[in-house]
């Protein structure tokens, strides 16, 4: 089970490290990030591939877009000088709740 987890952690992170260069690239405009991108979401299916060996869809796939999206929200505002909201804030934390109480089941 252990195994799950890494690879789906390697995925989540491979997966916010090509989205973050998705927005470096502008718009494909720039082929440095570009090619990041396509490296990077290529790693982040494979490792999802490999994940779903041990861990079930619905607990992997919850778990890699929950975390993912917090993720991207942090690398937004620390990076990106994106701003949050309290709702936003809010939302945030029923995404974590939301994936902590699915990975106790």
């Amino acid at each position: 089970m252990i195994t799950g987890y890494l690879f789906l952690l390697v995925a989540i992170l491979s997966e916010a490290a090509a989205a973050a260069m998705l927005k470096v690239s502008d718009g494909f405009a720039r082929w440095q990030p570009g090619v990041l991108v396509v490296i990077g979401y290529a790693l982040a299916f494979y490792m999802m591939s490999l994940t779903l060996q041990f861990i079930p869809l619905s607990l992997s796939y919850a778990t890699w877009s929950g975390a993912g999206t917090v993720l991207m929200t942090f690398i937004g505002v620390m990076w990106f000088q994106e701003k949050l909201n309290r709702r936003a804030v809010f939302g945030i934390l029923c995404l974590v709740l939301g994936v902590v109480l699915i990975n106790l089941t």
